[in-house]
């Protein structure tokens, strides 16, 4: 049988050349100069992270996109002479390119052009460790270049090198459609089967009735120094972005006894490409299920309510826009006026510093007021003759305090809506 081909690259983070970038930002009715500034700006850190240099920037502006060159003839020709000037490898749009435009781009530049999606996804790409994270970024890959696909000589290639190109055909320049269709199928079928695993593995903690805890937030606010705060997990972090592709849960005691799990996911960020959306869907499935969500939000950001905006919008379209929300304005030691404004703007968020260990121990003990305020504490009292029923109550709940009688026990014990039911007749009286 042949081996499946793979689409990403066998050195994940190359750094040997640094390729030089041309930024172009469209300013459209409705958009202030100043917000496509910070636009550009959070692309030119996109485009450091991938791993190369901002040479220039063109702003223009317009009504509408051009439907051939999204920036109109005129302005791509000047493009071209800018980019001859300041020597540039590639020219990198904020806004998304259609296939067509692109195509048409490259032609009159004679340079590869790509859209922030290009840039996002080749981080990714960088970024990948496990075979997960690897099957999820080629997946995401492969359906983002299938349309971009191109004829040249008579077999199927496109530009090569560089950002936006690392993954899906850097190496297989020509490569035909239905061989691409089926490496999709297959990967698909692959995450399939990764979460049928995840699924038992649920199915487990579900049985054990641990609270789920899920940190979110826009990328480099401080989720993992967050996890590291909460459960000393050690999670390696690092002053990038989408520095955590895959999830991590570790678990934490809160003050009050119970167990909670904690998982670190994905950063989120402005324009996340839907293709990264769909591919990681089942990892942030997480998210969708968690008993409450942890918005980590970056104290020192200039547009902090733009980025939670941003986040919530991802939420909903994995469906967790309903999930309870507990947000926690992270760096307070770096900014504390701005950190605690932000704080003060939004009722009930806590402020910590996950790096000095500020508000860790106010951030647990809320947590476990919201998830005991969505829980049902049930007191049972229960016989010591009947071991059953405690050998049960402790496997299908979580006990949270128990005090010893010489006939019976008395337990505080989390239960669901079956569990309630089930040991009814063991409940105290009122």
């Amino acid at each position: 049988m042949e081996r499946p081909v793979t689409y990403l690259p066998s050195s994940l983070i190359d750094r040997t050349i640094r390729e030089r970038i041309v930024l172009v930002g469209v300013l459209f009715p409705g958009v202030t100069p100043q917000d496509l500034d910070h636009q550009l700006d959070e692309l030119a850190l996109l485009v450091d992270t991938a791993g190369a240099d901002v040479m220039a920037r063109v702003i223009q502006r317009r009504d509408a996109p051009d439907a051939a060159t999204f920036i109109g003839s005129g302005k791509a020709d000047e493009l071209r002479e800018l980019c001859l000037e300041v020597d540039a490898d590639t020219v990198v749009f904020e806004h998304g390119l259609s296939p067509a435009q692109q195509r048409n781009l490259e032609k009159i530049l004679g340079r590869t052009a790509i859209d922030r999606t290009a840039v996002i996804l080749d981080i990714f790409a960088q970024n990948a460790r496990t075979p997960e994270g690897r099957a999820q970024v080629e997946l995401a890959l492969l359906e983002y270049r299938l349309p971009r696909l191109r004829r040249a000589g008579g077999s199927l290639s496109q530009q090569a090198g560089g950002i936006g190109t690392r993954g899906p055909g850097e190496t297989q320049l020509e490569v035909d459609r239905r061989r691409l269709v089926q490496r999709i199928h297959h990967i698909k079928r692959e995450l399939k089967e990764i979460d049928r695993t995840r699924d038992v593995q649920r199915q487990g903690r579900d049985r054990g009735r641990h609270r789920e805890v899920t940190l979110v937030g826009y990328t480099n606010a401080g989720k993992s120094s967050m996890l590291n705060a909460l459960t000393h997990a050690d999670v390696a972090t690092e002053n990038r972005l989408f520095v955590t592709l895959d999830p991590r849960t570790r678990q934490r005691q809160l003050p009050g006894g119970e167990t909670v799990l904690v998982t670190d996911t994905v950063g989120f960020v402005r324009k996340l490409p839907h293709e990264l959306v769909e591919a990681f869907r089942s990892t942030l499935d997480s998210v969708r299920l968690a008993d409450l969500v942890v918005h980590v939000v970056d104290g020192t950001a200039a547009r902090a309510e733009g980025q939670m905006a941003a986040v919530r919008e991802v939420l909903g379209q994995i469906g967790a826009a309903d999930v309870p929300e507990l947000v926690v304005v992270n760096k307070a030691d770096a900014a504390p006026d701005a950190a605690k404004a932000l704080a003060h703007a939004h009722e009930g968020s806590v402020l910590i510093s996950a790096r000095t260990g500020e508000g860790v121990d106010d951030l647990l003990r809320v947590l476990g007021d919201r998830l005991r305020g969505s829980d049902r504490v049930v007191q049972l009292v229960v016989p010591w003759s009947r071991g059953d029923v405690l050998a049960a109550i402790h496997r299908e709940g979580e006990v949270v305090g128990q005090s010893d009688g010489e006939e019976s026990a008395t337990l505080q014990v989390v239960l669901d809506d079956v569990g309630r039911a089930r040991f009814a007749e063991f409940v105290a009286a009122p």
